[in-house]
């Protein structure tokens, strides 16, 4: 029988109880389920819990990265808040990787691969076990989406808590982060940096556990998952080490079961004006253009409609408020010492610009919980104020051209300028692109083009914070532009432009452009123009063959099944 479309127990005594555990009692009532129950005895049930609604605990602990080193941890929280108030909680684990380590080698491949993965597999272990609900825990950047996928898919009562921002490291009497460190590198080849100087300096920007400390993609993540209403308020600004998110994870496991005596599933939660909210809090803090793929793949799960145009006609309407990294001054950690992410949102709400009628996972509307929120204490400039914004309406620019027919996504933070025209040099890979950054045959007014880098062609869809820190650290921020069809880490910033679709795997016109051609990227009219003649075009298609993709393994499947960028790289039916 499918589990989640399981039919409502009869009427009668026990009913309340049976609708709470709806999946597990298939899975542990009955005489012939003795050797199920045999099974569990053995991982420490006890006879009474046999009665209890189960919750699945989904930990995505691992020591590949300081993002998830504690989420074990979080994870014992959690159980305690559900067992505390009449459930039983069940922890499991599923894989994280680290963009951090990764990123600028090819293990960066397997990046958002490892969302898919992550996602496949908590479908997989509630569904098989008859979890009755589920709390899923991410930290780094890919195990947000891919547990938000899972919670619609299952579509059964669920929260989400985030791991939490990690501290900023302290060098030469300045905060730094792991962004610090790529754009150290930039400046190292350009004779700016010794090399003492860059090994103190990765010494000591990464402290202690945490995700990302700016506004990059987890952080960015978090915050659209507490604007969507699938986490406690505030889950999304709290140190990864603190009384606070100790306190978040427990009440996280007493709210899943409150969820479950009530019935409220993420179906009622993740509706249209849900991602809706997401999309405008992303854009208030400034958020990296990895949150237009992940909400349109976590919208296609949650059979929500959700297109990029919803994120243009969203951002000509609400303003960058947050001075925070990688453009801004900030740290998430400021961010969290002012009071986080529910008072911006109350600012939002009382402007007209979320929707306070979407249901939460506190059982309560949006609107309720912001009914007592306290504002920002005066002085701080961490969130602007709507009279004087950072920009007056979005940074994530969704644009079309010759070069991107289905949509390209760029962040424009104002300080890149809005138009740049340059002649191109195309590299095939990120790593032939950022030797020739490093090695200073990138000069003022270039468009480096770095394709094959989709999320079929790469496979996987790299992200390119290194040839973008690169271009930082030496100077040329202002100067040089990036176009990719890979796409950028959250902690990416300049005049960079990627998810460009099709894709030149795809035979898009990005696998035809050749070094020396003129390239427009104009922000203002969002568009990606090669500014060439069309018969030129069609010359140039003549005989084309797309690069050899792997044959075998997992990166061999995912290039056969993933859609494009556009859509939000998703696996399971596009």
């Amino acid at each position: 029988m499918d589990q989640n479309n399981l039919p409502d127990p009869d009427s009668g005594p026990g009913r309340k109880e049976s609708l709470e555990r709806a999946h597990s009692s298939v899975m542990v009532d009955g005489p012939e389920r003795a050797p199920s129950r045999a099974m569990l005895h053995a991982v420490g049930f006890e006879k009474a819990d046999f009665r209890k609604a189960q919750v699945g605990i989904a930990s995505t602990w691992s020591m590949v990265t300081p993002c998830n080193m504690h989420i074990d941890q979080l994870a014992v929280q959690v159980n305690q808040g559900v067992n505390a108030v009449g459930g039983k909680g069940v922890v499991f684990n599923t894989i994280t990787i680290s963009d951090g380590i990764s990123m600028g080698t090819s293990g960066m491949n397997y990046s958002l691969v490892s969302r898919e993965v992550i996602a496949d597999s908590i479908e997989t272990v509630a569904g098989c076990e008859g979890f009755d609900g589920v709390v899923a825990l991410g930290g780094c950047d890919k195990n947000m989406p891919g547990c938000l996928m899972a919670l619609a898919r299952l579509n059964r009562p669920a929260v989400f808590v985030y791991g939490g921002t990690i501290l900023p490291g302290v060098y030469q009497g300045k905060e730094v982060d792991i962004v610090s460190v790529f754009e150290a590198v930039g400046k190292h080849a350009d004779g700016k940096m010794g090399d003492q100087e860059l090994n103190r300096l990765e010494a000591c920007a990464i402290p202690g556990p945490g995700s990302c400390g700016g506004m990059y993609t987890a952080n960015t993540m978090a915050s659209a998952i507490e604007a969507m209403g699938m986490s406690l308020p505030n889950s999304s600004a709290q140190a990864a080490v603190s009384k606070d998110k100790r306190s978040d994870c427990e009440r996280a496991g007493q709210a899943v079961m409150d969820l479950l005596r009530r019935g409220i599933r993420p179906s009622d939660i993740l509706t249209r004006e849900a991602f809706e909210n997401a999309i405008t809090v992303v854009t208030a803090l400034g958020g990296s253009t990895n949150a237009v793929l992940h909400l349109l793949a976590m919208a296609h799960d949650a059979s929500v409609k959700l297109t990029l145009d919803d994120f243009t006609r969203i951002g000509k309407r609400v303003p960058v408020l947050a001075d925070l990294k990688p453009s801004g001054r900030y740290v998430m950690a400021e961010l969290v010492r002012i009071g986080g992410t529910v008072p911006l949102m109350k600012r939002l709400l009382d402007h007209g610009l979320l929707h306070g009628g979407c249901l939460t996972v506190t059982g309560q509307t949006l609107a309720k919980n912001l009914e007592q929120s306290p504002d920002y204490p005066p002085g701080q400039d961490v969130i602007r104020g709507f009279d004087d914004p950072i920009k007056p309406n979005g940074h994530l620019v969704v644009m079309y051209g010759n070069l991107a027919t289905t949509g390209a996504v760029a962040k424009i933070s104002g300080k890149e300028g809005l138009r740049f025209v340059g002649k191109a040099k195309v590299f095939e890979s990120e790593e032939s692109a950022l030797q020739a950054i490093l090695a200073g045959t990138i000069v003022k007014g270039d468009v480096v083009v770095i394709r094959y880098e989709g999320p079929r062609g790469g496979p996987g869809m790299r992200e390119m914070l290194s040839p973008t820190s690169a271009i930082m650290g030496r100077g040329l921020g202002k100067d040089v532009a990036l176009i990719t069809d890979g796409r950028f880490s959250g902690g990416s910033h300049g005049f960079v432009v990627g998810h460009v679709t099709p894709e030149a795997s795809d035979g898009g016109l990005l696998a035809f452009v050749q070094d020396g051609d003129s390239i427009t990227i104009d922000a203002k009219e969002r568009t990606l123009t090669l500014d060439l003649p069309e018969s030129e075009i069609d010359n140039r298609r003549l005989g084309w063959q797309p690069k050899p993709k792997p044959s075998r393994g997992v990166l061999a499947k995912y290039a056969r099944t993933v859609s494009s960028a556009h859509l939000g790289a998703v696996t399971d039916g596009f």
